[in-house]
């Protein structure tokens, strides 16, 4: 029986891609229980399986073998449209290039989850401005284009984005790797704060001074975990960049 403090637990998860006759394993067996509240970062070299464990824990892909529990849920009992009500309400997703729709004002990037839910207008309004002010964005920015700000600043967009819906856990993918230090800063004192509002935050990061914001390092190698390393705070790029 999973523990009530448990949010995500992985259980033995393994995927595999086939190219022809060739099968490369990208994860080789995981487990991992992530505690709620927890600020967890996954290190590793290129090609370790870092985007890969946190694509199943996200529910963007599927493990070849294994199980995934969302807050008491297990995914693999569930069909792809339960799938996605599932990923929609209960996780965040921020990634390396922002993934904001150019298009659309810095408003409508964020209100996009809350569309799909079919949420009211005047509620999405409220829930928006929330989401950009928890993100420490700017309200002026709401009617911009995602073009007319910094790398930093859409960054701070793509989080608000992943905030609006009130999700129990945040996953970042190499969410400071095209910003300047400056921003990255910025960015991950951001997700520290959320995290002290008790939302649950995973980073997947090359980063040590990202990595050292967190609670807990994980380290995984081709494809499994291999260690787990303690931050040092005054590491952290919050406390290492004027």
């Amino acid at each position: 029986m999973l523990r009530d403090d448990i949010i995500l637990k992985a259980v033995n998860l393994k995927k595999a891609y086939r190219v022809g006759d060739v099968v490369t394993w990208g994860l080789r067996g995981v487990n991992l229980e992530v505690r709620r509240g927890e600020f967890i970062s996954i290190m590793g070299p290129s090609g370790s399986g870092k985007t890969t464990l946190l694509n199943m824990i996200g529910i963007l892909d599927k493990p070849t073998k294994g199980d995934i529990i969302i807050d008491g849920v297990r995914v693999s009992k569930l069909s792809s449209k339960e799938m996605a009500k599932l990923r929609n309400r209960k996780i965040g997703f921020v990634f390396q290039q922002f993934n904001l729709i150019s298009r659309l004002t810095v408003y409508e990037n964020i209100e996009l989850p809350l569309v799909a839910r079919g949420m009211k207008r005047h509620l999405r309004r409220r829930m928006v401005v929330d989401a950009l002010k928890m993100a420490a964005g700017d309200l002026t920015w709401l009617k911009k284009k995602p073009n007319q700000l910094s790398g930093g600043q859409q960054q701070r967009v793509a989080i608000a984005r992943a905030l609006v819906n009130n999700p129990a856990i945040i996953l970042a993918d190499e969410p400071t790797g095209a910003l300047d230090r400056s921003s990255a800063k910025a960015v991950l004192q951001t997700f520290v704060n959320v995290n002290k509002h008790g939302q649950t935050v995973i980073v997947v990061t090359h980063d040590p001074e990202v990595a050292n914001c967190s609670n807990r390092i994980l380290i995984i190698r081709d494809g499994i975990i291999v260690k787990e390393e303690e931050p040092c705070w005054d590491k952290c790029i919050i406390n290492t960049v004027k």
